[in-house]
């Protein structure tokens, strides 16, 4: 009977081995409440220190905007969908760019840049923090953006996630999107000259619904947008709106810009007319589009947008329009990804599974326009308590996600105990990020108001 003793003994150690190992693996989840944990206390003496409150003065507005085709030259990893594993696009279906927008004032000068991409990856935010020279716009003035499609260009993920969303890690394509974003800076900065601005709203309800909850929640209708007319008679159109950018689905292995695409193509005229994209609140929010192929719902999708723009509720000449920016740090704690509803991932795993990246908060203001930048697919169903904040201090809102860092989802904390991809799967800091995130954007408003 000693072997059965022996086989007891193994398999006592062989548990206490996988016990041991769950242990330093897994964890529950941090529940201290918001105002009592240490990021929410930093996050305000960040907010409050009279040496970041910006200076806004009303003057002369000058502005340049500018294109690079970032199209690869042949097939690459395509980021989006986990489901596809970074598998190689097989055929463009419509060329992807990186557009960036340059405004000067007599004491500022700023930048927005979007690019055709799944997010501005945190890779790719490190290297063009490299790349950028004295004589170019600062970083911190450089308001960065994506418009969100699941169709572009992969590659440029590091660790698990980077595997599942954007393929193998290749430090070519880093270089080659870091380097096309200096590019669309200069070539805008060369075409900079006077400029007139005006800001405008429209609303959509019929292309867009809530993806986590249903009719149970909200949706963020409103489409912001702005205006600017060159004195040579160049204008551009910056639009945000909350659908997602997920009318293509998964087996389509097309490069594409997705709806924004067929938006910005409406927007364009010949030389004179052009339009910049950006993903706003796209948390939680879905596009609502109709057709017998995803291509068709895309190109509805898009063309409804476009409509919708059209109806303008809202148009505010800005006559002296002033500009201000800022890029602060945003603590958030640890990590503290959920597993399940309950158990979450212990923060070094979760740190050398998916990488260490810093997280920013981003915000220009031009004009009666505060635009903030966030490191996140940043929840529509939290926008309307913000736009009504904004409004009663003379600020025009418009928050976008995916600013350069990227921290996951932040939903609406009442469904925080969802048991949906959203609220779990995609939730990597724990709870109460809904009201922290909001608390962040209300300091913001108050700085700059």
């Amino acid at each position: 009977m000693k072997w059965v003793k022996r086989v007891f003994k193994l398999l006592a150690a062989v548990l206490l081995l996988l016990v041991i190992l769950l242990a330093s693996l897994i964890t529950t989840q941090d529940d201290t409440p918001l105002v009592d944990t240490s990021f929410y206390k930093q996050w305000k003496e960040i907010a409050a220190d009279p040496a970041i409150r910006p200076v806004i003065t009303a003057d002369s507005l000058k502005a340049g905007w500018a294109d690079v085709n970032i199209t690869p030259g042949k097939p690459g990893p395509m980021a989006g969908y986990g489901k596809r594993r970074g598998k190689p696009f097989v055929g463009v279906h419509d060329s992807v760019f990186v557009r960036t927008l340059v405004l000067e004032s007599s004491m500022t000068r700023a930048a927005i840049v979007s690019a055709d991409l799944l997010i501005i990856p945190p890779t790719v935010t490190a290297r063009l923090r490299q790349l950028l020279t004295p004589s170019d716009i600062p970083y911190e003035h450089i308001y960065l953006g994506a418009t969100h499609t699941h169709n572009s260009v992969g590659g440029w993920g590091t660790g698990i996630s980077g595997l599942f969303f954007s393929g193998s890690y290749d430090p070519e394509v880093e270089e080659y999107l870091a380097q096309a974003i200096v590019r669309s800076l200069r070539k805008a900065q060369r075409h900079v000259e006077s400029a007139t601005l005006t800001y405008r709203e429209a609303y959509d309800t019929a292309n867009i619904n809530n993806r986590l909850i249903g009719d149970e929640g909200t949706v963020d209708p409103e489409i912001r947008a702005f205006e600017l007319q060159a004195k040579s008679g160049r204008k551009l159109t910056l639009v945000t709106f909350g659908a997602h950018s997920t009318v293509l689905n998964s087996g389509t292995m097309l490069l594409s810009r997705d709806w924004p695409g067929i938006l910005l193509d409406s927007l364009h005229n010949g030389k004179q007319e052009s339009g910049m994209y950006l993903a706003g609140a796209v948390g939680s929010m879905a596009p609502r589009s109709q057709g017998d192929t995803d291509l068709e719902a895309m190109a509805d999708q898009g063309n409804g947008v476009y409509q919708a723009l059209k109806g303008v509720v809202a148009d505010t000449a800005v006559t002296r329009p002033g500009l201000a920016a800022l890029t602060l740090p945003l603590p958030l704690g640890d990590p503290n990804p959920r597993l399940t509803t309950r158990w979450a991932l212990r923060s070094w795993a979760f740190n050398r599974l998916f990488g260490e990246y810093p997280n920013e908060i981003k915000a220009l203001r031009l004009g009666n326009i505060l635009m903030i930048g966030l490191p996140c697919d940043f929840s529509g169903e939290l926008m309307a308590p913000l736009d009504s904040y904004a409004k009663a201090r003379g600020l025009n809102l418009i928050v976008t996600s995916f600013n350069g860092g990227y921290i996951g989802y932040v939903t609406a904390d009442r469904w925080y105990d969802l048991d949906q991809y959203e609220t779990v799967t995609m939730n990597w800091f724990g709870p109460y990020k809904g009201a922290y995130f909001q608390e962040a954007i209300k300091d913001l408003i108050d700085l700059f108001k």
